[in-house]
């Protein structure tokens, strides 16, 4: 790695989609075609270079985000693939928190897809300038016109098509450029190679209509392209292209490339457009830190600024140890430095610094503002924490992570393997913030819960395969959660007197309904002292605690509104386990009398079958209490966009497989957590309670 390199040449990207878009495949050629490797990596074949776990390896999809380096052109371009299953959105999440730009893979089949259009969604959150490769141009029914179509129909996103294919399906055999209007040729297989041309003249006045298109719709969103083209009726290549960069970089459009990667067509022209247009670090918005007294400060990617560094990762190597995945914002980081965990005000010493490439590690000396990399031992520096200077203390925003939707028992076969089962969990609650593990008092069961049904059972996979632990598995469950629907007032005490000091903790609370997505909110409204502040954290803690479990069937309470409106102390007796224990105390019994119920994830569900079976797979999601909320046309095929309850989603590849004969398929991801109708809800208690 070049610490020297010019800020402005570095690339931090994603490579994003819905899963089987072609994320993995592009990235393995993009590392060979940057001579990061030596052979091209195949999915279909199992050997990778991204996806490096066995169990992506086997499935031929991508579970954990893996990052490398290449360079293309005197550009470093830091990479980041994402999987593309919903069940691992988590991976996703962290990685736009980081990243500066993204390349967005749609498949030239398939369009925009239910997948594609949330992660579109979440890189809209994190403001990641982005551009599109419209992929698989070789395959039966791929078409370019109808993919950017479904670009513009399902975002409502302006694309400029900066690219036109010579052919489609088994006869593509190239691209035009209609920037540079020249033609471009991939005859040798390899696509190491390829032929620059002039435009064939049977496609030219297409061409040049097309490009007539793209300086129009430049034009209609940058003054200068706009202005030359007003002045002279035709805009320079150069002023085009920066015209476009412009754009691309305040996400107000999108250029479009196009290409096959699994037939190594298309894949320079790509590298191209991701250093001529998406973001330089410094290209980005300025970053807030915060200041342990409230002082916020902006940072730029300045690497002799304070250091701000934020952990987006973390990792249990077998060899190095906890590795922390980071992203410097500000600053440099050096090898040997202390540094300050300023999310725990730990103050640690830099042991190792690596850049990666996926599973493979480069020892380097210092990583500067605008990289990415990772550390080897700084303990307990988990994802979202914040690494700075320790003379100057800075915590950047947090990663906020979707809550788990399904749960399964797990229990060790033997006692042996209980004391491996617990370390081995509490390693992947670590590294997957979407991950969550509880115990179960009443059944003596520990309950893990994950974003879906593969994710647990890559979970229990890595359990048997890294940890050797042998366990027994139960059936998927719906991770529900509770909350109120009506507002109430609760008293808790906790009074103990055994001689010399005593325990005594005394709170008075309001509970209110909440909307939904909220949490726990805590609010302090007592006045004149009644508790002392120095109580409040410990309050606090009661409160979360105690919303770990709600009174209907222990799910999580959430979307509740806690004020302290009352209460008292002793001066001698009050602790901070008294006031704990009277919040807990409180908070269960408020939530109690506030007519609690349960909460159920609704997912976005996109269903693709042959239009004769429409009625059949309608009758399929009302027969689910989904409800339909689109129906779209693509040839022959219906594309239904419908919400359903996850409850009733389990075991409905079967269903919809026999309904359709086998030709439909769905996607989904997670909408919104919903109430569960009350006839319902009294059969969830009454199965789960054993009430039969």
């Amino acid at each position: 790695m070049n610490s020297n390199l010019d800020i402005t040449r570095i690339r931090n990207i994603g490579i994003i989609a819905h899963i089987d878009a072609g994320k993995t495949t592009t990235t393995e050629r993009i590392l060979y075609y940057t001579g990061s490797t030596y052979k091209i990596g195949d999915v279909d074949k199992g050997n990778t270079v991204m996806d490096w776990m066995v169990q992506e390896r086997e499935r031929g999809i991508t579970i954990t985000s893996a990052v490398t380096t290449c360079f293309w052109k005197e550009h470093q371009i830091n990479i980041i693939d994402t999987p593309g299953h919903v069940d691992f959105t988590a991976e996703v999440e962290r990685s736009l928190r980081v990243l500066d730009g993204a390349v967005v893979i749609f498949s030239a089949v398939e369009g925009v897809e239910a997948q594609s259009e949330a992660v579109w969604r979440q890189a809209d959150r994190h403001k990641v300038p982005r551009i599109i490769y419209i992929n698989k141009m070789d395959r039966l029914g791929a078409s370019f016109d109808d993919a950017v179509a479904s670009v513009k129909d399902r975002l409502n996103v302006k694309p400029l098509v900066v690219q036109m294919p010579i052919g489609s399906e088994d006869e593509f055999i190239g691209m035009i450029d209609l920037i540079e209007m020249k033609a471009y040729y991939f005859r040798d297989a390899s696509g190491e190679t390829f032929d620059t041309e002039e435009v064939p003249e049977v496609l030219r006045s297409i061409a040049v209509a097309k490009r007539e298109e793209l300086i129009e719709a430049v034009a209609d969103v940058d003054e200068e392209a706009l202005g030359a083209y007003l002045d002279t009726g035709s805009v320079t290549n150069g002023i085009l292209k920066n015209a476009i960069r412009r754009a691309t970089l305040v996400d107000i459009a999108y250029p479009v490339f196009l290409g096959s990667s699994f037939k190594n067509k298309g894949i320079q022209m790509l590298l191209d457009g991701v250093c001529d247009y998406l973001p330089a670090p410094i290209d980005k918005e300025e970053v807030i830190g915060t200041t342990p007294n409230g002082e916020l400060i902006k940072l730029s990617a300045d690497s002799d600024g304070p250091l701000a560094a934020l952990v987006f990762k973390v990792m249990a190597d077998p060899y190095a140890g906890i590795l922390s995945f980071i992203r410097v914002y500000s600053g440099t980081l050096e090898k040997g430095s202390y540094v300050l965990d300023a999310t725990t005000d730990d103050k640690q010493r830099v042991s190792r610094l690596l850049k990666l490439h996926s599973n493979k590690k480069e020892d380097v000396d210092l990583i500067k503002a605008g990289d990415l990399g990772a550390i080897v031992g700084v303990k307990e520096a988990y994802t979202g924490h914040t690494i700075s200077g320790v003379s100057i203390p800075l915590t950047l925003d947090n990663i906020d992570f979707p809550e788990p939707v399904v749960s399964v028992a797990i229990e060790p076969k033997t006692i042996t393997d209980q004391d491996k089962l617990d370390a081995a969990l509490a390693k992947f609650a670590i590294e997957d913030p979407t991950f969550k593990i509880k115990f179960d008092e009443d059944t003596s069961e520990t309950i893990i819960s994950g974003m879906g049904e593969l994710h647990l059972e890559i979970i229990v996979d890595r359990l048997f395969r890294e940890y050797n632990v042998e366990a027994r598995v139960g059936k998927p469950q719906v991770a529900y959660k509770e909350a109120i629907s009506k507002h109430s007032r609760a008293e808790g005490r906790y009074i103990r007197q055994t001689g010399g000091h005593g325990q005594y903790g005394h709170v008075v609370f309001n509970v209110a309904p909440l909307e939904v997505g909220k949490g726990v909110v805590f609010e302090d409204k007592t006045k004149g002292g009644v508790v002392p502040r120095d109580f409040m954290g410990a309050i606090k803690e009661g409160v979360s605690g105690a919303s770990e479990t709600g009174p209907l069937l222990g799910y999580p309470v959430s979307n509740v509104l806690v004020e302290l409106i009352d209460g008292s102390y002793h001066p001698v007796d009050s602790s901070e386990l008294a006031f704990r224990i009277a919040a807990s105390k409180a908070f269960k019994e408020a939530v109690s009398k506030a007519d609690p119920y349960l909460l159920e994830p609704i997912m976005s569900v996109e269903i693709i079958v042959p239009m004769s079976f429409l009625g059949e797979v309608i009758n399929s999601i009302s027969s689910r209490r989904g409800n339909v909320k689109g129906i779209n046309e693509r040839g022959n095929t219906s594309i239904i966009q419908s919400y359903i309850p996850l409850a009733t989603m389990f075991g409905y590849t079967t269903a919809l497989r026999t309904v359709t004969q086998g030709r439909g398929s769905f996607s989904m991801v997670f909408y919104k957590y919903d109430r569960v109708p009350t006839t319902i809800q009294e059969e969830i208690i009454r199965k789960e309670k054993g009430d039969f």
